[in-house]
């Protein structure tokens, strides 16, 4: 359960490694402690969310506050600001590094989503084709155990570790579903129970399967061409993919888009060039709204974005487009999109994550970290994170 356990600091994908003489010399100009400070109003300043919390105040704990006060390099920084996205118990508050042994990120990272009812946490979803499934838990177990700790105790633990207290339902929903995705650099030892059964399993952490494949994969389903995004939603070339998929398609043939396996987001660019392909006129397709704004001058800001038909691509066949615990963020967004241009949205409850994220550099040591800053809502108002698609 610790914070500061990772043995080194491991910097995004992409991020220069630093010498020993070079972490001496940045020691020497960067001053951590001032950008833990920066953090906390970063936080205050910019999420979208505060709401959520009493008072409009995000928690706070002596903990959280002795952290603070003891960040004096970036290892203490980056365990820090772990602990600040922590204590707002939302999946899309993250940091841009990591160390070795740093909670998963879900959903990306997670192959079981696990939900609060009443005293009990039960799994709600099963990742396709994950190690979860191939051991045979189930929609309906009960998550028991987390190593030798029965899961009520570990959640207690999870949230006493930055001063923080349980009880709150959706909090420790999502206490559970990180101690069931576990840590990054082991495997996960979980116990479940079904039918006064008790079954222990290590499973694998999925930073280790990650697996290579083509951004959309087609095929057929009861006479409809399914074309199935592969978490591509962030890949420019999902686009090319995509059109050559629907190239192959007669105009008036019915297309089921699968968006069951898009947990790691995207980008706007590739929505709109999908939802492109449906629309013959300017449309919109979601609301956003920028809280900061109005915190900082007094007026609200809001805006719709707009999907706009492309050139020479257009099908007018039936649309159905299926989602999952596992359709995140701009794959959630994908979804609001087709239900407000027609389409037939089915599946279970997405991942309803919040908002979109913005990245936010601590101003001396460069230290990124990311934030729902905006609030997105379907064209009707409801928030992005409450839609329900239709049942299957």
């Amino acid at each position: 359960m610790r914070w500061l356990a990772a043995p080194a600091l491991a910097l995004a994908v992409g991020a220069p490694v630093c010498s020993r003489a070079s972490v001496s010399q940045e020691a020497a100009v960067v001053d951590h402690a001032a950008d833990a400070r920066a953090l906390d109003r970063i936080v205050v300043e910019n999420y979208a969310y505060l709401d959520r919390f009493i008072g409009g105040v995000p928690p706070r704990s002596a903990k959280l506050d002795a952290m603070r006060e003891a960040v004096s390099d970036r290892r203490t920084l980056l365990a820090y600001a772990e602990a600040v996205m922590a204590s707002l118990a939302d999946h899309h508050a993250i940091t841009g590094s990591s160390f070795g042994d740093s909670w998963a990120v879900i959903p990306s990272y997670a192959d079981l989503w696990i939900v609060r009812v009443g005293d009990a946490y039960l799994v709600d979803a099963v990742r396709a084709g994950s190690k979860a499934e191939a051991k045979g838990i189930a929609s309906g177990d009960r998550l028991v155990g987390v190593g030798d700790v029965p899961v009520d105790r570990a959640i207690d633990a999870y949230w006493a570790e930055i001063g923080l207290q349980a009880g709150d339902a959706d909090r420790d929903a999502f206490a559970a579903r990180v101690l069931a995705a576990g840590r990054r650099d082991r495997p996960r030892d979980l116990s479940f129970a079904r039918d006064g059964v008790t079954r222990r399993l290590t499973l694998a952490t999925l930073y280790r399967e990650v697996a290579k494949r083509p951004p959309v994969t087609v095929s057929k389903n009861n006479g409809s061409t399914v074309i199935a995004v592969n978490n591509a939603l962030g890949d420019d070339g999902t686009i090319a993919a995509f059109d050559a998929a629907m190239a192959n398609i007669d105009r008036d043939a019915p297309v089921e888009i699968d968006l069951a396996d898009t947990p790691s987001g995207g980008n706007t660019v590739i929505a709109r060039a999908i939802l492109g392909w449906f629309v013959t006129k300017p449309s919109g397709y979601q609301v956003h709204a920028l809280p900061s704004e109005q915190r900082r001058t007094g007026i609200a800001r809001q805006w719709i974005e707009q999907v706009l038909p492309r050139a020479g691509k257009h099908h007018r066949g039936p649309v159905t487009v299926r989602v999952g615990r596992w359709t995140g963020s701009m794959g959630e967004g994908l979804a609001i999109g087709f239900d407000t241009i027609g389409a037939r949205v089915i599946g279970d409850r997405m991942a309803g994550l919040l908002g979109a994220v913005y990245d936010f550099r601590l101003p001396s040591s460069g230290l990124v970290v990311k934030l729902p800053a905006e609030r997105l809502m379907a064209m009707d108002g409801t928030p992005r994170e409450a839609f329900t698609p239709r049942s299957p």
